[in-house]
């Protein structure tokens, strides 16, 4: 019975969740003596910041090779190489210019390693630390802690009603009409969640709950990126163009505005870009929607898993906890008990550097398990006739996103909210 326990402690699973229980608790601990991963490259000091974070990470990550067996030759060298893609691409997302088109930093991660897969051969040293699965598991372990439910429910319950009604409604038919036009199953889960939920994030989740394909989780965040950047400009144009007609008070028509991008663009960064564009009253409902959909990610990953567990089972084999819970993720297992745990224990703000460091690991390792995507991915993969049909189910599901989402902010923060109030 121990060695049984012991065995599944030393799983990849489990030791996963003890990653990003370790970063989390040192971050609760010690706060000031975290690293942090650097923005730019223009001073000493950030390069010593960036020096700090590679340290720790290869000192973290190499105890769970080291816990999971795995050979630890040439692994130093090789996530040194990644680190520093990942930290090449942080730099350029950062750049004025970049940012204000929306762009974001795994973009440019997912971006680079293609080239260099594509263009350059991988050579051998560089491939030990390709492990992307590990990394995005553990970065989502991490996400856990900045996902507040308190924060949420005192920010509006007009929010989290829209997240309810646009999640479940355009996840469902994102996955069925995603089905109808012949996507293979994986992929449309990866899609609807994508498209319904909060984009890179849920995709990125729904990946690692279902052991879906990375290659197929790179064309899904493609689409996410680079459809995000027209509607980061072309939704406040229509918002301005359409609501006044439908909606008397300018401050309403902010509201129903950020309540309409804060559900429908994919991207946090896109996001405000766009509810600044309108106003601080845009500006502030569309941070609170897309926070309440945040919110949902726990609650799709948890469904997902049990669904694919239980799908996972030979057809003849009666369903068992057992089985479902063996088959079962157990970073979702651990990011919804760090996200439990955080709202009931350490949501107050002598905790908001701890929470601050964690979604900056998060990122990172998100950063870094995208750059092993890109190592890992060729352009023709991406790019075959089997993807369009992709495309095409993507763009279908985000126009039917962008008008169930105006129909439900119009009837919530256009009406019911100032019939009510």
């Amino acid at each position: 019975m121990k060695k049984s326990l012991i065995r599944q402690l030393k799983s990849e699973d489990w030791v996963i969740v003890g990653a990003g229980a370790a970063i989390l608790l040192l971050a609760l601990l010690f706060p000031r003596w975290m690293p942090a991963m650097p923005k730019d490259l223009s001073s000493a000091g950030n390069w010593m910041s960036a020096g700090a974070m590679f340290l720790f990470l290869l000192v973290l990550t190499g105890v769970c090779q080291r816990i999971l067996g795995r050979p630890l030759r040439r692994f130093a060298v090789s996530l040194l190489a990644i680190f520093g893609v990942a930290l090449l691409s942080q730099a350029v997302a950062s750049i004025p210019a970049i940012k204000r088109l929306g762009f974001e930093a795994v973009f440019f991660s997912v971006i680079f390693g293609l080239v260099i897969s594509n263009f350059f051969r991988v050579p051998e040293w560089l491939k030990p630390a390709i492990q992307s699965e590990f990394y995005i598991k553990i970065g989502i372990v991490c996400l856990g802690a900045t996902i507040l439910f308190g924060e949420v429910l005192q920010s509006g319950v007009y929010a989290l009603i829209q997240a309810f009604i646009v999640v479940f409604t355009v996840w469902y038919f994102a996955f069925w009409l995603a089905r109808r036009m012949r996507v293979d199953e994986e992929t449309s889960t990866m899609l609807a969640s994508s498209v319904s939920i909060c984009g890179v994030s849920a995709a990125i989740a729904t990946c690692g709950v279902i052991r879906g394909d990375n290659k197929k989780l790179s064309y899904i965040i493609s689409l996410v990126l680079v459809c995000a950047v027209p509607m980061m400009y072309v939704m406040p144009w229509l918002a301005g163009l359409l609501l006044p007609t439908v909606v008397a008070n300018p401050e309403t028509v902010q509201e129903v505005a950020g309540a309409w991008m804060g559900g429908t663009i994919d991207t946090t960064g896109a996001v405000v870009a766009s509810g600044a564009l309108l106003g601080e009253t845009a500006e502030q409902t569309a941070i609170i929607v897309k926070s309440s959909q945040n919110v949902l990610l726990g609650i799709a990953a948890f469904v997902i898993s049990l669904y694919w567990s239980y799908k996972g089972q030979k057809k003849r084999q009666r369903p068992s906890v057992r089985v479902i819970w063996e088959r079962f993720p157990k970073f979702v297992v651990g990011f919804v008990a760090v996200s439990l745990l955080f709202s009931l224990f350490f949501a107050g703000n002598e905790a908001a550097p701890a929470r601050t460091s964690a979604k900056m690991f998060s990122n990172t390792l998100f950063n870094i398990a995208f750059v092993c995507i890109g190592l890992e991915t060729r352009f023709r993969d991406i790019f075959s006739k089997e993807n369009r049909r992709t495309f095409w189910a993507f763009m279908t599901a985000q126009m039917f996103n962008i008008v169930v989402t105006l129909i439900v902010a119009y009837l919530l923060f256009g009406v019911l909210k100032p019939y009510l109030n």
